[in-house]
């Protein structure tokens, strides 16, 4: 039975075990053991069984991660989820890319039928892009970052600079939708770029380095696109706005706190974290960049600041780093309309 009282918070629950009366805030009686939210429990377990039988595992993923919450933090069943959860996230990759199971059709109608998927994935994706500017405090926030560059480098860099930001964020909003998870729309902060506000805890590393690179893997799918751009018009602004959108993400992968790199090296062995020192070194011998040099330092005494969550590491993770390094380093040297040294 729950009572409501004035304040939601002071909702109090009878045990169905020993019949105590509970503050509805616990997730399980202190005598008997009896889990309060056990009907919601029950009904989530359904619903991730069902969606994961339906092969829509991001769905699954979504129902497990909201049971978490109402479990006890050392409990064996919250234990049994996380296992389940990380187990779900690992079989996302084979599982998001049908198509590729039908390549082996080579018919005129198999590649027709391919290249529609494709078009319909990139559609798909443009549309999902366009619903992150339907939120109020996206469109909101982002106008009053336009506004902040606009008065400081024109509307032009204004408006190249926070489409690539929110790009970047969209990426966040992408992979955290895949593993299931709740997150705020992204918010922009005058002067310090955008953030999304994660409402569900990360379970393991290896999400969270994916989560953490989505970012920075569509902040350099952005700047790739004002590079193309400059080189078919050879308009400074469009390498400005590939420059310093892709030297913008090069911020990012520093490996401190919440920044993406932070997250991506959640999932880094040592061996692993002194490899992307030695990549961003190479990076920075050959354009000088500080910024390079600082990554690269805080990338060498994060290997040895003390045991990684993963001592396994991830070899997907360190590829992927490795390579938004170099990629973003290239695009970012483009100054004033040209390549160094042109």
């Amino acid at each position: 039975m729950t009572v409501p009282l004035s304040d939601p918070l002071l909702m109090v629950v009878q045990c169905r075990g020993c019949g105590a009366e509970l503050p509805a805030t616990m997730t399980a009686c202190p005598g008997c053991g009896w889990l309060v939210h056990a009907d919601t429990l029950a009904s989530l377990a359904a619903t991730a069984r069902a969606a994961e039988g339906a092969g829509d595992l991001s769905a699954a993923l979504s129902a497990w991660r909201e049971a978490l919450p109402l479990l006890p933090a050392a409990s064996r069943q919250r234990q049994v989820i996380t296992a389940k959860i990380t187990e779900l996230g690992r079989s996302l990759p084979s599982t998001q890319a049908p198509a590729a199971a039908k390549k082996a059709d080579q018919s005129l109608a198999g590649r027709l039928a391919g290249g529609l998927g494709a078009i319909g994935l990139a559609a798909w994706k443009l549309k999902a892009l366009l619903l992150g500017l339907t939120k109020a405090t996206t469109l909101l926030t982002m106008l009053a970052s336009f506004g902040v560059y606009w008065t400081i480098w024109g509307w032009r860099f204004a408006l190249g600079l926070v489409l690539s930001i929110y790009i970047h964020e969209m990426g966040h909003v992408f992979a955290l939708r895949r593993y299931g998870f709740k997150a705020t729309a992204p918010m922009f902060i005058p002067g310090l770029g955008a953030l999304i506000r994660l409402q569900q805890t990360v379970v393991n590393p290896q999400e969270d380095a994916d989560i953490g690179l989505a970012g920075p893997i569509y902040g350099l799918g952005a700047a790739l696109v004002a590079l193309l751009l400059w080189c078919g018009t050879r308009l400074p602004i469009f390498a400005a706005v590939a420059g310093v959108g892709a030297w913008i993400n090069l911020f990012n992968l520093l490996p401190i706190g919440f920044l993406d790199g932070g997250r991506a090296f959640h999932a880094l062995s040592r061996v692993e974290r002194v490899v992307m020192a030695a990549v961003v070194a190479g990076c920075w011998y050959f354009t000088q960049d500080g910024l390079l040099l600082l990554v690269g330092i805080v990338c060498l005494a994060r290997a040895f600041a003390g045991p990684p969550p993963d001592p396994q590491g991830s070899r997907r993770t360190a590829v992927t780093y490795a390579l938004l390094a170099v990629a973003l380093t290239a695009v970012s040297v483009v100054r004033d309309g040209q390549w160094p040294g042109r």
